[in-house]
């Protein structure tokens, strides 16, 4: 089983995870800071990309109710403002006895690259 959530980061998004973590990094919001980085123009924080994947784990797959235990990530490319994410999330492995599942979690961007993958444990309610 799969599932998927789309969204669009946007300069507006960027700016209130800032304000609701204290993220403040400038690479996230000065345009002359982040020129001159080697990512050459703002990017998104790596976190934000990783809370798509939350949301797909709480609201779809396994769904709400459902207690997240872990998350590995790795972030392979940046998110800039503008890109299209499509977090996703894929059963791996189920064990009923216990109430554990095991997924591979990634998020891409609109041209298929992705762009941050990982494997997350969830305690299942069902």
């Amino acid at each position: 089983m799969r599932e998927t959530l789309r969204k669009k980061i946007t300069r507006e998004l960027i700016k209130k995870f800032a304000e609701a973590t204290d993220d403040y990094n400038p690479i996230h919001y000065d345009v002359k800071f982040a020129r001159d980085s080697i990512f050459g123009r703002i990017i998104a924080h790596g976190i934000l990309g990783a809370g798509l994947i939350s949301a797909v784990i709480g609201t779809k797959l396994p769904g709400p109710g459902n207690v997240y235990l872990n998350q590995e990530l790795r972030f392979l490319a940046p998110v800039f403002p503008g890109d299209e994410i499509i977090a996703c999330a894929e059963i791996i492995e189920l064990d009923e006895a216990k109430k554990l599942v095991k997924l591979a979690t990634w998020c891409e961007n609109q041209n298929g690259k992705i762009v941050i993958e990982g494997k997350g444990l969830v305690l299942f309610r069902q």
